[in-house]
């Protein structure tokens, strides 16, 4: 018996057992997604709350309610215009600049039109 194509095997084996742990390690984002989905609704929307008005949020509400976001209205606001994403299983309504990415306004409800001073 030859020792080549038992080590492959054992390799083969070895590798796929521990896959998870190298990948997150080549690749951290993938942590980051999987504590993403640990967080519950509200720590996701305190979340938004928190980095409202800085870049990248609008990534951020994207990865947290991802397919769930219905647009409901636009407005003069940020950088030209917003719109007004309506979050229906959590009655939440999100103003989001396109242009730097950013969420301007969160608001309990469903809001078709914020107040000019809250998405300025």
């Amino acid at each position: 018996m030859k020792l080549a194509p038992l080590l492959t095997s054992v390799a083969l084996v070895g590798f796929f057992t521990v896959w998870d742990a190298p990948l997150k390690a080549i690749n951290p984002s993938l942590v980051q997604a999987s504590a993403a989905e640990e967080f519950s609704v509200s720590q996701k929307i305190d979340l938004l709350t928190k980095s409202k008005g800085q870049i990248g949020s609008g990534d951020q509400l994207r990865r947290f309610f991802f397919g769930d976001l219905e647009p409901i209205g636009i407005q003069p606001g940020g950088a030209g215009h917003v719109v007004n994403l309506y979050n229906k299983a959590n009655d939440i309504t999100f103003s989001y600049c396109s242009t730097y990415d950013v969420i301007v306004a969160i608001k309990k409800g469903k809001v078709a039109k914020f107040d000019a001073n809250e998405v300025k």
